[in-house]
C-alpha cells in the first residue's frame, strides 16, 4: 500500500511554516480551531477569483491577524482599501468576532506561476471551461517550467473529456525527490466542476533544495 504524506505537512518545521499561527489552552483550543477553518473556508470561497494561495491567522489574546496572499491583490483591496474594510466586516460576523480587533494584511504573489495551488486552480478553471485535459496540462507544465524551477508534476483525476469510467493522467517535468525534507517542494490541490462530475487536480513544484540559512533556488516571493 502507498503511503501518502502531505509534502507541505510533512516539512513543517524545517521549511515550511503553520497557517495557522497561536496559542491556546484546551477550553478554547477546539473553539479557535473550527473558528480558523470557518473563516479560512468563507475567505476561499468569497475571493476565490482573487487567486488566493494561503490564508495565515495569527491570533493574540484578543485580535486576530489574517495574512492573505493573493495573485490579484488590487481587487481584494479595492478603491481607497474599501475592499479591506468590508472583508474586516464580514470576518467579523462569520468569526463573531469585533472588527475593530481583525488587522488583514494583504500580501502579493509575484509569480503565480511559481505557486502550486494558483497552478492547480488555473488547470481547473480551463477544465470546466471544456479544454482538453492534455491541452490544459501541457500549457500548465510549460508556463510553470518557463519559471526555472527544478521539477513539476501534475495529476488530474476523474472522468477526463466526458468519459465513462474514471481515470487519471500526469505528466511530470524535472525530479521531485518527495522524501528529502530539505527539497522546497510546493504542494496544492483543486477541484473542476465539471458536467460530468468533479475532477481532482494536484500540482507539485520542486523549487530547489533549502540548507540552513541558504535558499539554493528561485523562490516565488509566496513562501
Amino acid at each position: 500500500m502507498g503511503q501518502k504524506v502531505s509534502p507541505k505537512g510533512l516539512r513543517i518545521g524545517v521549511n515550511k511554516e503553520w497557517d495557522s499561527v497561536w496559542y491556546s489552552d484546551k477550553e478554547n483550543f477546539a473553539k479557535n480551531l473550527k473558528n480558523d477553518n470557518v473563516i479560512r473556508k468563507f475567505i476561499k470561497e468569497k475571493y476565490y477569483s482573487c487567486a488566493l494561495s494561503r490564508i495565515q491567522l495569527e491570533r493574540t489574546q484578543n485580535k486576530l491577524v489574517v495574512n492573505i496572499f493573493s495573485a490579484r491583490p488590487g481587487v481584494l483591496i479595492g478603491v481607497k482599501g474599501a475592499g479591506i474594510e468590508q472583508m474586516k466586516a464580514e470576518i467579523a460576523k462569520v468569526g463573531k468576532l469585533d472588527a475593530q480587533d481583525i488587522t488583514i494584511n494583504i500580501k502579493e504573489i509575484k509569480q503565480p506561476d511559481l505557486d502550486a495551488t494558483l497552478v492547480a486552480e488555473s488547470i481547473a478553471a480551463q477544465l470546466e471551461k471544456r479544454v482538453a485535459v492534455n491541452r490544459a496540462l501541457k500549457q500548465a507544465i510549460t508556463r510553470v517550467e518557463k519559471t526555472g524551477v527544478q521539477g513539476v508534476k501534475v495529476e488530474i483525476s476523474g472522468r477526463l473529456d466526458g468519459h465513462d469510467i474514471a481515470a487519471s493522467k500526469h505528466t511530470q517535468v524535472g525530479s521531485l525527490p518527495l522524501q528529502t525534507l530539505r527539497a522546497d517542494i510546493d504542494y496544492g490541490v483543486a477541484s473542476a466542476h465539471t458536467t460530468y462530475g468533479v475532477v481532482g487536480v494536484k500540482c507539485w513544484i520542486y523549487k530547489g533544495d533549502i540548507i540552513g540559512d541558504n535558499k539554493n533556488t528561485q523562490q516565488g516571493g509566496n513562501n
